[in-house]
């Protein structure tokens, strides 16, 4: 789409996912995203590339949002931000923090005509057109889960934690750090995995485009191995070419065993499994069935080769042992999204925001101005204030 959009009276909307580590932007209406980018920005005051999230203040976080939407609207999607609506696609767990300094910005800087803020986890039932499903998050700074039955997020049953694609990546920085020390005290004519890299100090650019491209989910029986110290024979050697035309060879455990950490249990009993189970178990009882065989999952994580399968097992085998006779049901079920899983969310966001109801729902910049705050769903006020809408 130009920047120059011709006679049309009406602009079109834009849907904003801004995620920890990748930013989804494009317009209401369509399939996919205009563009996928990293949540980083050159910062105006340092002259460094700094992520959006690893802000200082509010500040900081403001100037930071400024040059990244900037650059959103005039380099990705080529329109004026200007009188325009926006959709802004965000966790139900965001901080409050976050969404008012992001309002600020859209509505003081950039003046866009309003702005309608959707929970993720809901939206994200649009792409597939049902209205009760159990939404697994796997992103990059945790695994959420939030049950959504009849259109109504079930707060009360959400689980959290924080394993997912970061835990992944320091993973495998470690294993890498320690194929290392385990080859550089080898004898004999064994050969080094990592030739003259430092590997403690690769880029975290490096160590996620590793993740994806040699890392997979193995199977339970051969996590298991892994985890009582008895191998199964390793997967290939990965070449892996860095700059400098050094080579960088990541061993077969490697790639296989770095991701085990989602799957790993405390005890605390944590890992993703007991989530999903924890956080069905704590909804009513009629309506576990339902959520159970309409799970869905989304986030970058999700995508890694094997983690449904591998989830599947998991969920099977706890179903038989420590939940035997503490569940409702006894099967469950994925959904396969009609989009990938890492923008499943924002197209949701798309789907919602081409109806009615961004001009019913949407909060409008002259009453930003008035209020000087964003509605807020965890704000008593708020809530008040729109259910004394709905009885007149």
């Amino acid at each position: 789409m130009a920047l120059y959009e011709g006679l049309s009276a009406e602009k079109q909307a834009v849907v904003l996912d801004l995620g920890s580590r990748y930013t989804k932007f494009g317009f209401v209406g369509e399939y996919s995203p205009r563009c996928i980018i990293p949540s980083e920005i050159r910062c105006p005051r340092t002259n460094k590339v700094r992520r959006i999230y690893d802000y200082e203040n509010e500040q900081d976080l403001y100037s930071l949002l400024v040059a990244f939407i900037h650059k959103l609207y005039f380099k990705h999607v080529l329109v004026s931000p200007k009188d325009r609506n926006v959709v802004i696609v965000e966790s139900l767990l965001c901080p409050t923090f976050i969404r008012d300094t992001l309002a600020s910005v859209l509505f003081r800087h950039y003046e866009v005509s309003s702005i309608l803020f959707v929970p993720s986890q809901l939206v994200a039932l649009y792409a597939l057109g049902v209205r009760s499903a159990l939404v697994v998050d796997i992103g990059h700074e945790e695994a959420q889960v939030i049950p959504v039955y009849e259109g109504v997020p079930v707060l009360t049953a959400w689980e959290a934690q924080q394993l997912a694609g970061r835990a992944v990546e320091n993973r495998i920085r470690d294993n890498l750090v320690r194929a290392y020390k385990d080859f550089a005290g080898a004898s004999g004519d064994a050969p080094m995995p990592i030739p003259g890299v430092d590997v403690a100090s690769l880029p975290e650019s490096v160590i996620e485009d590793i993740k994806v491209r040699a890392c997979f989910v193995t199977t339970r029986g051969r996590g298991e191995a892994i985890a009582d110290g008895k191998p199964p024979p390793e997967p290939p050697v990965l070449e892996y070419l860095l700059e400098g035309n050094q080579m960088l060879l990541v061993p077969g455990w490697v790639r296989e065993s770095s991701c085990e950490v989602i799957f790993e249990r405390d005890n605390e009993e944590a890992s993703l499994a007991n989530l999903i189970l924890d956080s069905i178990r704590k909804c009513p009882i009629d309506s576990r069935v339902t959520l159970a065989e309409n799970i869905v999952l989304v986030g970058g994580t999700a995508m890694l080769p094997g983690f449904k399968a591998r989830l599947m097992e998991e969920l099977k085998f706890l179903m038989k042992t420590s939940y035997e006779n503490r569940l409702a049901f006894s099967t469950v079920k994925f959904h396969t999204p009609p989009a990938k899983e890492n923008y499943t969310c924002w197209l949701g966001g798309a789907i919602f925001g081409s109806t009615d109801m961004i001009q019913m729902r949407a909060f409008t910049r002259e009453s930003y101005l008035t209020k000087k705050a964003v509605p807020d769903w965890s704000n008593l006020a708020t809530n008040i204030l729109y259910l004394s809408k709905l009885t007149i």
